[in-house]
């Protein structure tokens, strides 16, 4: 769906006075989803780092930077809903304000290329130099991790004809950091059983390349808004 044909009647409501409560209505209601999926995720994100670094875990710490690119994307997504509800009537956005959703998407990709980068980086060093693993903890950390993303996924739920490309965006986000976890989990589970540390470095491959994908994708489209690219 095109941001700019979604928002636009947000910036004509003397054309469409229902259209444009409606509109506003949802984006209210999507911006005060995203504002507690962003809070929660991001507590979340900050236990998953500090408890993958304490544990030795690099699937642990791939899951809790994966879901900081996650707060990073989704925050970026609840800051442009609140300022394009703050500036909708604002007559110096003489196109609409569809087009701040879509430069928060393209930012968002970059800074992800950035974390994907160190990731994979770090994932390396890990597999040539394995380390001693605190399995249990790291196991409990990441099965948390992976019921707030159920929450969040819950939360940022909603009714076709009721969303837009940026709740959609921030829904499959969360899902995907739910597959993240699941990877983590298993990867600390079976690294667990067989003492095959090298799994948890691997896990942190994984991660840095669904980030990558996710950017690319992210940049792609963001990009085509940006550049009103059919």
């Amino acid at each position: 769906m095109d941001i700019d044909a979604y928002l636009l009647p947000m910036s004509h409501s003397h054309d469409h006075p229902h259209e444009h409560s409606h509109t506003e209505h949802h984006h209210s209601h999507h911006e005060s989803r995203t504002k507690w999926v962003v809070l929660l995720t991001a507590v979340t994100m900050v236990a998953e780092i500090g408890f993958g670094y304490y544990t030795n875990s690099m699937a642990l710490l791939a899951d809790g930077w994966h879901m900081s690119s996650h707060v990073l994307a989704i925050g970026l997504t609840w800051f442009a809903y609140s300022v394009a509800r703050r500036n909708h009537d604002n007559p110096r956005f003489v196109a609409g304000t569809g087009k701040i959703l879509a430069l928060a998407g393209y930012t968002s990709a970059l800074l992800l290329v950035v974390i994907a980068i160190w990731m994979a980086i770090e994932s390396v060093a890990r597999f040539l130099n394995p380390q001693e693993i605190m399995f249990g903890e790291a196991i409990v950390v990441a099965v948390v991790g992976l019921i707030v993303n159920a929450v969040s996924a819950v939360m940022l739920h909603h009714k076709q004809e009721h969303s837009d490309h940026n709740i959609r965006a921030a829904y499959l986000h969360v899902i995907a950091d739910a597959l993240t976890s699941l990877t983590a989990i298993a990867a600390l589970t079976a690294g667990w059983l067989w003492k095959i540390y090298a799994l948890d470095a691997v896990s942190g491959v994984i991660c840095s390349l669904i980030i990558t994908k996710w950017a690319y994708d992210l940049a792609k489209n963001s990009g085509k808004d940006l550049l009103d690219f059919k």
